[in-house]
């Protein structure tokens, strides 16, 4: 991509209220979105908010949404953008605004504390240590991969358009809790809560989660899926409500 110069229409304001402004400014090859973000914030709109820290895919602060699509501005190049129309750049809609760029992800980090804690069974060597099979540490080694960036949670309908922020918590957490419920260590029982608290059944895994997860988690079939398995299993079966197995 030759030097040229591009439009970035980057919304502005506090708390919900505010406008999209327009800046044009230079861009060249290997550019991301972040990039142009920083030389408008340094030439042009010094006051403007946005939250990054490493600048590699690893950190999940820059998340944002751009062209309406949920992306991380650090991992999006200018080269996949059609920059001959404005670049359009807000923030996740999901969350509460703080200003320009920066939204209140607060909620997340208070849905994961009333997640139960992992909880390992007592070692089954005489080491002190655990036996378990490989491929059950590898299927969850997947879920460690989330850099929890939130973009699942700002696309995922159930929060985005109908705000069940107290019955659901969202994909980020679901892949949470299957990364507990499948470790080979772990004895805690968080079916219960997945049914009632967690709202597992809001989700109609429409996959709109997977797609925008920068790291690849399959979240929806490796994750989502397997759990609400699980919670039909215990409560939905027929043959147990036909034959009055107790459930837990």
């Amino acid at each position: 991509m030759a030097a040229s110069k591009a439009t970035f229409r980057i919304w502005r304001g506090e708390h919900g209220k505010g406008e999209f402004r327009d800046y044009e400014t230079p861009v060249s090859e290997g550019m991301v979105v972040l990039d142009a973000v920083h030389q408008i914030q340094a030439e042009q709109a010094n006051d403007l908010a946005v939250r990054w820290n490493c600048k590699a895919g690893k950190c999940g602060s820059c998340s944002a949404e751009v062209n309406g699509m949920p992306k991380l501005m650090c991992m999006t190049r200018l080269s996949d953008l059609p920059l001959e129309q404005p670049v359009t750049i807000q923030p996740m809609q999901t969350f509460p605004s703080i200003r320009d760029l920066v939204t209140d992800v607060s909620w997340n980090f208070r849905v994961k504390k009333e997640i139960k804690p992992f909880h390992p069974r007592k070692p089954d060597a005489p080491d002190g240590t655990w036996r378990m099979q490989q491929e059950d540490v590898e299927r969850v080694q997947e879920f460690r991969k989330c850099i929890e960036c939130f973009l699942c949670q700002d696309v995922c309908h159930v929060l985005r358009e109908h705000h069940k922020y107290d019955e659901f918590i969202g994909p980020r957490f679901l892949i949470y809790v299957a990364g507990l419920e499948m470790n080979p260590l772990d004895t805690e029982d968080r079916l219960p809560e997945l049914k009632k608290q967690h709202g597992i059944g809001y989700c109609n895994i429409t996959k709109c989660c997977t797609k925008v997860c920068p790291e690849g988690i399959q979240i929806t079939d490796n994750g989502i899926i397997p759990l609400k398995e699980r919670v039909v299993d215990r409560y939905y079966d027929p043959l147990k409500r036909l034959f009055g197995i107790r459930k837990k």
